[in-house]
């Protein structure tokens, strides 16, 4: 006969086990993964200001990469980027923040002159759509490659190569989407979904409240 610590072991085991299972399949909360860091950066912005992860701290941010010369629609990054905006009051609580931030990785012709005048042309409310690049062109492909990998290729033209996609990174810098290949508009849906889950787990991980959204974490819980 198995000694009693043993029974009380495996019992306790199992009712673990139990839990997780039951955790999993009903997914009493979701999450969106806990991807990587976001990479650390200096940039400047359309209005020739300094902008650095650091001042992003606290701050939901959904960033998109292009260069200002790529031909509409270019993969639908304006559009996309636009009716997210828009709906925001659909997922987003009040007191949570958000901003959003496209990255030219063409800085040699993307000045911040040139950046002001797209994001006019965009009708873009640049206190929360900031416009930005660098001045050093081998360490924004740094940024870029080995932080949020974006990989671009100049080509003899002019034009660009890259791989078009959104980032959605959280107030603690810690990437937790990638939309690669996701940036037409029927993607939107998708992407606003999970704002508003990274928006409720902002909200709502605090208390008791905490360690659900850290077992959602631990089970894979991810929303669709």
């Amino acid at each position: 006969m198995k000694p009693l610590w043993q029974w009380v072991l495996f019992g306790l085991l199992s009712l673990v086990a139990v839990s997780a299972l039951a955790f999993k399949i009903f997914q009493p909360v979701q999450v969106v993964p806990r991807v990587r860091l976001a990479p650390s950066f200096h940039l400047i912005t359309q209005d020739g200001e300094s902008l650095t992860s650091e001042d992003l701290r606290g701050t939901v941010v959904l960033y998109d990469f292009l260069y200002t010369r790529c031909p509409a629609p270019c993969y639908d990054l304006n559009a996309t980027m636009q009716e997210i905006q828009s709906r925001l009051d659909e997922v987003l609580p009040a007191d949570v923040a958000i901003k959003f931030v496209t990255i030219s990785f063409d800085p040699q012709h993307d000045t911040p002159e040139v950046l002001q005048a797209y994001a006019e042309s965009l009708g873009a409310d640049t206190s929360q759509w900031i416009f930005a690049t660098a001045e050093n062109p081998d360490l924004l492909k740094t940024i870029l490659g080995a932080g949020f990998e974006v990989y671009y290729q100049p080509q003899e033209d002019g034009s660009f190569q890259f791989d078009p996609h959104f980032v959605l990174v959280d107030g603690w810098g810690i990437i937790r989407g990638e939309y690669r290949y996701e940036t037409l508009t029927p993607n939107t849906d998708r992407i606003l979904r999970h704002i508003g889950v990274l928006a409720d787990e902002i909200d709502n991980s605090k208390g008791a409240a905490e360690l659900a959204y850290e077992a959602a974490h631990l089970f894979l819980c991810y929303a669709p």
